[in-house]
């Protein structure tokens, strides 16, 4: 039976703190390689990105990005500590290594169209996007990476992995983001699979496989209603 461990209020509030000051970090190390990586950096393009049309609506599950990982985050942080330590090890260990590899190869991408901001609002979003994040230090996605992970912890967490809205409902919104990452030309094909990988390295670090059940005990366990003598 599960059983939820609650740690004191100064355990939580030095959890939160913890996350606060990581995250401080993670965006002042982003914001200085913005400002460094202006030039002379390799270009992420492959073949299916051609293939991939501009799409402005893919700006809504773009934007709820934030909700979702800020909204998930919250919920574990009061509702399941274990799974709000696990996440957050995961999202911040991906986070620093994926700066980590755009400070040693410095990358960026060149699809972005020629785009009329003024043509309705969904591309007024993206103009606005585009003004304040630029097409660099693409390689891996934060943005899929942090949807997987968000939607492992969903996953993993007793309170959450078994209903069945939930999960789906997840699911649903972490491949919409993971889409709208290449229809609204911020990121390469290449840079979601690379946040894929990352993803399944970060895994195999921050979750512990179940402990497998002996075959023999599978077949002693009593059936519901009775109890062994």
């Amino acid at each position: 039976m599960y059983r939820e461990h609650r740690p004191d209020i100064a355990k939580r509030i030095r959890g939160l703190l913890g996350v606060f000051l990581c995250m401080a970090i993670y965006l002042l190390w982003f914001m200085l390689l913005e400002r460094k990586v202006t030039n002379d950096y390799h270009i992420i393009h492959v073949g299916l990105d051609d293939y991939i049309p501009f799409c402005e609506y893919f700006i809504i599950p773009y934007l709820l990005w934030f909700v979702y990982v800020a909204g998930v985050w919250a919920y574990f942080w009061a509702r399941d500590w274990d799974t709000f330590s696990r996440m957050s090890r995961y999202l911040f260990g991906g986070m620093f290594a994926s700066l980590f590899i755009c400070s040693i190869y410095p990358n960026g991408t060149d699809l972005r169209p020629v785009m009329d901001t003024d043509a309705n609002v969904f591309t007024a979003l993206c103009g606005m996007i585009w003004s304040a994040d630029t097409p660099t230090n693409v390689l891996p996605s934060v943005h899929v990476f942090n949807s997987i992970g968000i939607h492992t912890a969903i996953l993993r967490s007793a309170r959450t992995r078994d209903n069945r809205l939930v999960t789906t409902l997840s699911l649903i919104l972490c491949v919409s983001i993971c889409l709208s990452t290449v229809f609204l030309k911020q990121h390469s094909c290449a840079d979601v699979l690379a946040a894929g990988l990352l993803s399944y390295a970060m895994y195999g670090l921050v979750y512990e496989p179940e402990p497998a059940v002996p075959q023999r005990e599978r077949f002693r366990r009593p059936l519901p209603g009775r109890s062994e003598d």
